[in-house]
């Protein structure tokens, strides 16, 4: 399953693991992406997506951020 946002676009960032000797070496750092099922308030309807835990926050919040994104995902 990939990692990447259906919502905010998030992805799979790079960085170094550091140890104690500051010795680095290369690592992925994965969104914290899991699967919701939402009601798109746009035109009722259930839709199951794999969303964030930071955008699932975000829409909790201010259900109106991811229109755009949500009129996309109806249109598919």
């Amino acid at each position: 399953m990939a990692k990447v946002c259906d919502l905010s676009g998030q992805r799979p960032s790079a960085g170094n693991n550091r140890s104690h000797s500051l010795r680095a070496t290369r690592r992925r750092y994965l969104p914290n992406v899991t699967k919701k099922t939402i009601v798109n308030p746009l035109t009722g309807e259930k839709i199951t997506l794999r969303i964030s835990a930071r955008a699932q926050k975000t829409l909790m919040k201010n259900p109106g951020k991811f229109k755009v994104q949500l009129k996309k995902l109806a249109a598919k």
